[in-house]
């Protein structure tokens, strides 16, 4: 975009590059055809598969155990819409629709599931793994160096996936935190369940959706550049999940799951 930009006493004509935004409708599809919109998220466009599929994971609309059949843009007259996405259940299914599904990508879900709710949908972590901590305060600075849309624009959240070796796995950007987890979530299930991923490394503040899903996708770390909140922490440390949180350079905090924190 061309933008007025003011250098001091000078207006100069610039070019820049602005991060994408757009409504995402998200449908699930009966056996028999039948199609509801359960989700209008606001969304930067891309990954919208992933993102689709890690919105109905986090929100329990999807059991991990039973995939949808299919993932597709709605195609309505031969022209195909990119702002709608359908899954197709393989099997017939109840969509218990518990909020109304319109999503900030600021604010994530106001109102959601509260610690007992996910207590029952999940269960607490199990043990380790054991990593060092210069290993893990290394993980944000990896995270930042493969945001390219970032770069690009100043303008977007991110979220990486590592193992427990610190290798990066995958990265998503959004305009959303809350969808950057679900694309990495849709992308875990989509890719079989990566059993591989141990660390969700994320670049901006923890709330309690944040750590619901990670939980969720079986992540036992999360490491994030800026605060948590208390609600956030106190549904790490009765799941069993590690909260790591200002973690900049060689300092963090851990406020849950200590245990996995090992020697330098």
């Amino acid at each position: 975009m061309r933008v007025l930009a003011l250098r001091g006493d000078r207006r100069l004509a610039w070019p820049e590059t602005v991060v994408g935004e757009e409504p995402l409708e998200i449908r699930v599809a009966q056996p028999d055809g039948r199609a509801e919109t359960v989700a209008v998220t606001m969304r930067t466009p891309g990954h919208d598969f992933e993102l689709a599929i890690g919105f109905l994971l986090s929100e329990g609309l999807l059991d991990r155990s039973r995939m949808p059949r299919a993932v597709r843009y709605c195609v309505d007259a031969g022209e195909q819409w990119h702002n709608v996405v359908t899954v197709d259940l393989a099997e017939p299914a109840t969509i218990a629709r518990r909020r109304d599904f319109t999503v900030s990508p600021s604010c994530g879900i106001c109102g959601s599931t509260s610690i007992d709710d996910l207590a029952e949908r999940c269960d607490a972590l199990p043990p380790g793994p054991v990593l060092g901590a210069d290993r893990l305060l290394a993980l944000p600075e990896a995270l930042r160096g493969a945001q390219p849309l970032f770069d690009a624009t100043g303008g977007v959240h991110a979220a990486g996936l590592f193992d427990r070796g610190g290798r990066l796995l995958a990265v998503r950007e959004d305009i959303g935190r809350h969808n950057a987890v679900d694309k990495l979530l849709g992308w875990c299930a989509l890719e079989k369940n990566r059993a591989d991923a141990a660390i969700l490394c994320v670049s901006g503040r923890v709330s309690f959706e944040i750590v619901q899903k990670a939980v969720i996708g079986r992540f036992p770390i999360l490491i994030a550049v800026s605060a948590p909140s208390s609600l956030a922490v106190d549904t790490a440390r009765r799941l069993g999940l590690t909260l790591i949180a200002f973690a900049r350079g060689a300092h963090a905090n851990v406020y849950a799951g200590a245990q996995r924190v090992g020697a330098q």
